[in-house]
């Protein structure tokens, strides 16, 4: 009983007691469930950044029929593994009566009157089934080429394969039942008994079945639903719960706890009972450590890494890890990280912001030689063309020789055959991506003394200057022979998305994306009142053509104002950047005023892609008040706190209070700032301030304070201006 007289902190490093509880009532994991014109959320249940992740197959929450359940998902976003659905049909069903929790699934169908329910483990799943007429019914099928088999009258084993490597499971049920198969190569079973209730639980393996088998049985020992069910709330329950928020509306606490809740959806753990099957060698491993796979860099370095960098260092440290072991055994750093290996998708080398935000940070529980060799590797080595990884080619010899990378006029053919036809060159987006990248690699190269290396990276991450058009005012293509590709046009050009020149996005979005030196590019645009006005601008400029001919091109351009697009990730951190031209309260009420317009708790309550906690993290963070604008950079700039109130309860045992007095629909301009009691004539801090708690205090009010963090002397640090480690504490 001596526990009980432990300090609050020491019972909470322990696990002994959870901060706040309930807090996963708030979550409606249907919010977001139509996307706008991409992909919509799926209601996923599973434990936070586990193996098991399922939900009702269908087109979106709108869709009145789903299809099956899988056993898992292959990836966010990625497909799924094997398939179950109740009934004397496997054919579509109608549904209703949908409870939708991050830890527990429940459904009626329609025409049958069939509930079923869904509980999660770490690796194995648990289904309950209620059948009005007696006649129970489960058909399990494969959704890749495998097998499944019977073993006696109650358990069944399968496999499948996908994507070079193999997916097993082993499951039992409640009753005896009868098997009935079907041939092909992917095998149906029909399990069926005299009963009105049936469970079935199961364990996942990327091994073997046997494991499988070993996990369901470490994890799911006994019969018992409502037990698992348990379990899982309370799991998610200590999660959510290292964040409490006082005030603010119902409305906005759904919001803010459904986004969290997203934030655990990736990366997960694949480690069973210490071994792990790797794609990127196709071994399996023994290792102490987890082994995280599913992260697509490419946006979720922005955000989603910096929270979990704040909340969940110790995972932070073993997902970089990860991606370290993943650059030994297959010889690249990984760009998206799933489960079959790297499947690379977009541009950049962004591991590297991530590598160096968590260094900087004080994350340091990795192999940082390893993870410095491999970030140089792909910078120096390894091709930048859109949705490849593997060998340079020429047009990136002659990125490293001319500082950009070429474009080609619109009547120009393809000279490079290693350029993906659709995804094209996305020669500005690159350009600004390395050189990013590269000032990522650099800072690491001289706090971790690869001294010869610094002024290499730093150079290169120059290069963005090369792709700036002073004439036109704008990040601009550029072709071999150094020529401006005229006629461009910034809110249009550039092929199908824009991708011949940029990414998903049009030139009013990237002309922000140089986060490691915006000193440097406000410079370009005139100095900071030049900048200021093209940041007024880009909120106020219309499209010049009808939404659907702009969506037809930019369909990830959608959550729109003027010309700024909420519902892609390059534009996180542009809200942020009037704190960096001397007109904070501008952040304030954009950052409100975004947060108003296109993050509600309803079914369209996310304006575009939410790639895992890719696009919500930010919603967290801007909810809370402040938003790391630079990974790399240990600050983070301040906002319009939502919430009157908000706690962090620190890995470290230690709280980070952010106190927003008077903060209301009306009050959200910042009046005043103190740290720990001190007043700051400044609208930033740095992580080390937090990292080991402290009180931020904020005085809210319904008038801009035009006086408040203007003075040149206390604007953020322009990154490149800095040395990160000047930031961090020791």
């Amino acid at each position: 009983m001596k526990q009980l007289f432990l300090p609050l902190a020491a019972l909470l490093m322990a696990g002994l007691v959870s901060p706040v509880r309930a807090q996963v009532e708030y979550v409606d994991p249907t919010i977001g469930g139509v996307g706008l014109l991409l992909e919509p959320t799926r209601p996923t249940v599973h434990l936070p950044n586990s193996m098991v992740r399922v939900y009702p197959v269908r087109k979106d929450q709108l869709d009145d029929q789903i299809r099956s359940f899988p056993l898992t998902i292959v990836s966010h976003r990625l497909g799924e593994l094997f398939f179950l659905m109740p009934g004397a049909s496997a054919a579509p069903a109608a549904w209703d009566q949908e409870v939708t929790t991050p830890y527990y699934y429940s459904t009626r169908f329609d025409e049958s009157l069939i509930r079923t329910e869904f509980t999660p483990a770490e690796r194995c799943g648990y289904f309950r089934f209620t059948f009005p007429d007696g006649k129970a019914a489960v058909h399990l099928a494969n959704v890749h080429p495998g097998e499944l088999t019977p073993e006696g009258d109650r358990a069944v084993s399968g496999e499948e394969r996908f994507k070079d490597m193999k997916a097993y499971f082993y499951g039992e049920f409640s009753a005896p039942v009868n098997f009935t198969a079907t041939g092909g190569q992917k095998k149906r079973l029909v399990a069926q008994a005299g009963t009105t209730s049936l469970e079935f639980r199961y364990g996942i393996s990327f091994i073997s079945v046997e494991q499988a088998k070993a996990s369901l049985q470490k994890e799911i020992p006994a019969w018992g639903f409502d037990k698992i069910k348990s379990a899982a709330k309370d799991r998610w329950n200590k999660v959510l719960g290292h964040i409490k928020i006082e005030g603010g509306t119902d409305a906005q606490r759904r919001v803010f706890y459904t986004s969290l809740y997203r934030c655990y959806e990736r990366m997960i753990n694949i480690t069973e009972d210490g071994r792990y099957y790797s794609s990127f060698d196709h071994q399996v491993h023994e290792d102490a450590r987890p082994f995280y796979v599913d992260n697509w860099i490419w946006d979720t370095f922005r955000a989603l890494e910096p929270l979990h960098l704040l909340l969940n260092p110790t995972m932070e440290a073993d997902q970089l890890q990860s991606y370290v072991r993943m650059y030994e055994q297959s010889g690249w750093m990984p760009s998206f990280a799933v489960m079959w290996g790297d499947y690379a998708c977009m541009n950049g080398n962004h591991a590297a912001g991530w590598f160096a935000d968590a260094w900087f940070k004080g994350v340091r529980n990795f192999d940082v030689e390893k993870a410095y060799a491999g970030l140089r590797k792909n910078s120096l080595q390894a091709t930048l063309l859109p949705w490849r990884n593997g060998p340079k080619c020429a047009l990136d010899d002659f990125y490293a020789e001319h500082g950009y990378f070429p474009s080609l006029w619109p009547d120009q053919k393809e000279t490079e055959p290693l350029v993906h036809p659709f995804e094209n060159r996305q020669s500005v987006a690159v350009t600004l991506g390395a050189s990013y990248d590269d000032w990522c690699i650099a800072q690491l190269a001289r706090d971790t003394k690869h001294d010869s290396d610094y002024g290499l990276f730093m150079k290169r991450a120059g290069f963005y200057k090369n792709v700036w058009n002073a004439k036109q005012g704008f990040m601009w293509p550029k072709d071999a022979e150094g020529k401006w590709i005229e006629p461009f046009d910034p809110k249009f050009g550039g092929g199908q998305g824009g991708r011949a020149y940029f990414d998903e996005n049009n030139a009013y979005t990237y002309n922000w994306d140089v986060l490691h030196d915006f000193a440097g590019l406000f410079e370009l645009m005139g100095g900071r009142k030049a900048a200021e006005a093209k940041l007024d601008n880009l909120f106020r400029e219309g499209l010049d053509r009808s939404k659907y001919e702009y969506w037809a091109k930019f369909p990830d351009s959608t959550g729109l104002v003027g010309q700024f697009v909420m519902a892609n990730e390059p534009s996180f951190s542009t809200p942020y950047l009037y704190n960096r031209v001397g007109a904070p309260w501008k952040t304030q009420k954009q950052i409100r005023n975004l947060l108003n317009a296109f993050y509600n708790d309803d079914i369209h309550g996310i304006p575009g892609d939410e790639d895992g906690g890719g696009m919500t993290a930010w919603v967290v963070f801007s909810m809370m008040g402040f938003y790391p604008v630079t990974p790399g950079v240990p600050v983070y700039d301040l906002g319009s706190p939502v919430f009157k109130r908000v706690t962090v309860w620190l890995e470290n045992g230690k709280t980070f209070t952010l106190i927003a007095k008077d903060s209301s629909v009306d009050n959200k301009y910042i009046q005043s700032v103190k740290l720990n009691a001190k007043a700051l004539d400044q609208i930033w801090f740095r992580h080390a301030d937090i990292a080991n708690g402290g009180t931020l205090e904020l005085q809210m009010g319904n008038k801009p304070n035009r006086s408040l963090g203007v003075a040149p002397e206390t604007l953020p640090p322009s990154s490149a201006m800095i040395c990160p480690e000047t930031l961090t504490a020791k």
